[in-house]
């Protein structure tokens, strides 16, 4: 009864959390497709309104790396509530926005709160759900990170089509409310940790650094090239921030960030898989809307729909890879999702203006299913790999690693499917560019196999430790006592 009581706690606080990332993160999906209309009812230039996505982007990455001091500093169920009451204050307030100016200010804020929404969640479970249960849980709280893509520009279309853009917004202020309302009854309370300095160094070279790369990656989608000044200065800039913040942070008792859990080959391999399939998720999530728009002439409201099979399928196959996770690791079923879903991307590679429909809605379903049996596994087998303490360093790392590979994914084919269509006016060429980017995709996913055989060796011979200490255990206890030494002599007279 205890354990029911205990699994039971878990998923209602699993619930809670779900409500909170799946808000956080359907908002960036949902307000993306809406640039254009928002420039128009604002009278915005396109170069002025992109920082209504761009801003959000930036107050994500600036606040994520703090949310592990926070959380030890405050208490990690303060900081969640903070986080989802900043991002609903956000979304009123930018619903109410009667400017360019206010509405990219109020997304800096309604940033703040969603940047630490996810990585507090995740630390609040994987500290509730143990080692053991992890993989269940996670498999299902994952679930958002699959739909969003899908499911947002489907909601953004019904929105703009029948409602005003100020309801792009406003519909998170319910969701919102009754988050916070459900967290105050059901949340634990957790205690705060020690008490340690804020590290102000490491604080402003990572809430510079990743800003500044983060900048210079989404600028690939304005200038067309990594070779821009407008790319280079800020990437570069960023990356020796990031890079003299390892330095700093492997030197320091206690920094910002402990980047010393990439020495622990679990915990570097799996995030090495997150990363690069962040990268081929988002990336090719950018490319699938716009074939079926600008190839096939479908609506968003269609789009939405034409690409969710495989949403659809990452969301049926994370429950059982989280079962699956916790019975043999994360190594096994991440490096055959990993192979899986770079096999199912070759039909995209050989797309064409006609392409069937059920073809193509049947390799996305199957690339879904890739998806979902290789990304959970990989983010679980990180954080079980490693001791309580640690969660708090390690959840923001993770956050990091998936949202920049995300961001330098979508630049990379974004940039590739630019010089692709060069000189393609008719369909048949267009598709071939939009086949030469998902080509680029597909290698990109086949990066993840490296570390995923990394992420199996270093399970197994942690399985084979563990094994050896067990065996031993009984021996050890089965031993004789060891014979008390016989005093020394008695000094003579």
């Amino acid at each position: 009864m205890v354990s029911d009581r205990n699994d039971a706690a878990v998923w209602r606080l699993s619930a809670i959390v779900l409500l909170g990332a799946t808000m956080s993160i359907l908002d960036t999906t949902i307000v993306n497709i809406a640039v254009a209309t928002l420039g128009r009812e604002l009278h915005s230039t396109v170069t002025g309104i992109q920082w209504v996505v761009t801003g959000y982007l930036l107050a994500l990455a600036a606040v994520i790396p703090v949310t592990g001091w926070a959380a030890n500093r405050f208490a990690a169920r303060r900081v969640y509530l903070l986080s989802i009451v900043l991002f609903t204050v956000g979304s009123a307030v930018c619903g109410l926005a009667t400017s360019t100016a206010e509405l990219i200010a109020f997304r800096v804020l309604q940033g703040i709160g969603g940047g630490m929404i996810l990585p507090i969640g995740q630390l609040m479970i994987a500290q509730a759900a143990g080692p053991k249960r992890m993989g269940r849980v996670m498999g299902v709280v994952a679930v958002p990170q699959m739909l969003a893509p899908i499911l947002g520009p489907t909601i953004g279309g019904l929105i703009l089509q029948n409602a005003s853009w100020r309801w792009i917004f406003f519909v998170n202020v319910p969701i919102g409310i009754t988050a916070v309302v459900a967290g105050l009854r059901i949340l634990p309370k957790t205690k705060q940790a020690e008490a340690t300095p804020l590290d102000f160094r490491g604080l402003l070279m990572m809430a510079a650094g990743l800003p500044l790369l983060t900048y210079g990656i989404a600028e690939v989608g304005n200038t067309g090239t990594f070779a821009s000044a407008r790319v280079i200065v800020p990437c570069i800039a960023g990356i020796a921030l990031t890079a003299g913040f390892a330095l700093h942070a492997v030197r320091t008792p206690r920094p910002l960030l402990d980047v010393r859990l990439y020495a622990r080959r679990t915990f570097a391999a799996a995030s090495g898989s997150a990363f690069f399939l962040a990268a081929a998720m988002f990336g090719a999530m950018f490319l699938l809307p716009l074939y079926w728009q600008v190839v096939r002439h479908e609506s968003l409201v269609a789009t939405g729909l034409l690409v969710a099979p495989q949403g659809v399928g990452a969301a049926l196959m994370m429950p059982f890879a989280g079962k699956l996770t916790d019975r043999i690791g994360g190594g096994p079923p991440a490096l055959l999702g990993v192979t899986v879903f770079t096999l199912a991307t070759i039909p995209f590679g050989l797309i064409g203006a006609h392409t069937s429909v059920l073809w193509l809605s049947a390799a996305m379903f199957l690339r879904g299913l890739g998806l979902g049996l290789a990304f959970m596994p990989a983010t679980t087998a990180a954080l079980a790999s490693l001791r309580r303490s640690e969660l708090a360093d390690a959840t923001p790392q993770l956050n990091v690693l998936q949202r920049v590979g995300g961001s330098l994914g979508t630049a990379l084919l974004a940039v590739v499917l630019q010089r692709a269509m060069t000189g393609a006016f008719t369909p048949a060429g267009q598709a071939a560019a939009y086949g030469t980017a998902f080509w680029a995709s597909g290698a990109i996913s086949a990066l993840a196999i490296i570390p995923c055989i990394v992420l199996l060796a270093a399970e197994r011979t942690a399985r084979i430790a563990r094994a050896a200490e067990a065996a031993a255990a009984p021996l050890a206890a089965a031993a004789p006592p060891a014979q008390a030494a016989a005093p020394p002599p008695a000094a003579s007279a």
